[in-house]
């Protein structure tokens, strides 16, 4: 309970402080659109990002999902029912986090 509230506080730190910081209006004379070579390096680590943790969630709901069915085989099919709609949940969870971090390169 303590990290909880430890976590909610750095969070809450970090978003009053980030917020004045990316509030500024550009310049006069910059109307580029380009992304910069330090942005894109940071979309190919949070698209990287999601794709492993992508991996790492289904490859932890078909485990789980394979050891429940080996331990009870009469309970399978709910299980099978299951696996699907979680995994369905985060296919479209990591297709979302995917648009979000390579959206910048499209529009600019």
């Amino acid at each position: 309970m303590k990290a909880l509230k430890l976590l909610a506080l750095v969070l809450v730190v970090m978003f009053v402080i980030a917020a004045p910081a990316m509030a500024q209006a550009p310049s006069a004379g910059d109307h580029s659109t380009s992304l910069s070579g330090s942005t894109k390096f940071g979309l190919g680590i949070g698209a990287g990002l999601t794709i492993i943790g992508a991996g790492l969630g289904f490859g932890r709901i078909g485990a789980s999902a394979l050891e429940s069915m080996a331990r009870q085989p009469e309970v399978a099919g709910d299980v099978r029912g299951a696996m699907i709609v979680i995994a369905a949940l985060l296919e479209g969870a990591t297709f979302f986090a995917l648009l979000i971090c390579l959206l910048p390169l499209f529009i600019g």
